[in-house]
């Protein structure tokens, strides 16, 4: 990476630090920083597991444990006891907390329109089309990508929901029983890999691999993107993902076949580099079959 880049993240880091009052002890005028204003926000009117806001907010546990003492402390949250074992401990606003957290919108609000107001109607088009585009951005950095075990929760979950979408896409559905395989024992090395994508802890896609060493080649299978992440180009960063993982294991061909009514995954593999090549195996659901040389 080159300096000229990391600067101008860095400015824009600083510019946007000091104009939405991070800097402030006392964020939009009310008696606590950012990092607790955030926190009651994002406990939310529900109520949120403390694992799930350490996840969501990307915190340790000790400073998360701090700012929910202050919280406390000023009678704006409370924090169960998680029952008898302990484990799954839960914040709740309390009457005065919810009160608090429409403030903190109201001024939120106040704060964001004093952003737009200097600005004329074309800046503010331009000011938030940015923004959107730099929050898109922002979150297709935060995805992870890691190798798990087909029996992790994440990794069943992914298989589960490309079952699912595939069951609802398909002419007469999909079962995966007359597919060919993809089972456990195929996914993990020296057999194959699961590569699982998360985002603030939550699964959001994966990709699998069957390698053949004896042949060179390999078998791309239950590409998956959940809807809600596509557009951050996670589909094709999970697929150079795994093409680098199989030409480090000594693989020299990816082959894969798809359904025709995939037609964004049919893009993806087109603009990736994949040809179409002649039926290579029996796949009742397959129309496409693809081929790359790593």
């Amino acid at each position: 990476m080159d300096a000229t880049t990391i600067g101008q993240v860095r400015r824009f880091q600083r510019t946007v630090t000091q104009r939405i009052g991070a800097l402030n002890d006392r964020f939009l005028a009310r008696d606590r920083p950012l990092g607790q204003a955030r926190l009651l926000w994002e406990i939310g009117a529900d109520g949120s597991e403390l694992r799930a806001l350490r996840a969501r907010l990307e915190l340790d546990s000790g400073y998360l444990s701090r700012l929910l003492r202050s919280l406390e402390a000023g009678g704006l949250v409370v924090v169960d006891d998680g029952g008898s074992d302990g484990r799954v401990r839960t914040a709740r606003l309390t009457p005065a907390g919810i009160a608090e957290r429409k403030e903190l919108d109201r001024r939120s609000d106040e704060a964001a329109a004093s952003i737009l107001e200097p600005l004329s109607d074309r800046q503010r088009e331009r000011l938030v089309t940015a923004m959107s585009e730099v929050e898109r951005l922002l979150l297709a950095s935060a995805v992870a990508v890691d190798v798990l075990d087909p029996r992790h929760p994440n990794a069943r979950h992914c298989i589960q929901a490309y079952v699912d979408e595939l069951a609802r896409r398909f002419d007469g559905g999909f079962d995966p029983g007359s597919s060919i395989s993809a089972g456990d024992h195929e996914l993990r090395p020296p057999a194959g890999m699961l590569l699982v994508a998360t985002l603030r802890a939550e699964p959001v896609g994966c990709v699998a691999l069957k390698l053949h060493h004896d042949s060179g080649s390999a078998e791309l299978k239950r590409m998956w993107v959940d809807p809600a992440t596509r557009g951050l180009g996670l589909g094709r960063r999970l697929l150079a993902e795994a093409e680098g993982r199989a030409a480090a294991s000594g693989i020299r061909t990816v082959r894969l076949e798809t359904n025709r009514t995939l037609t964004e995954a049919i893009a993806l593999y087109r603009a990736s580099g994949y040809r179409e090549v002649a039926p290579f195996n029996d796949e009742p659901y397959a129309h496409h079959w693809f081929e790359k040389g790593l």
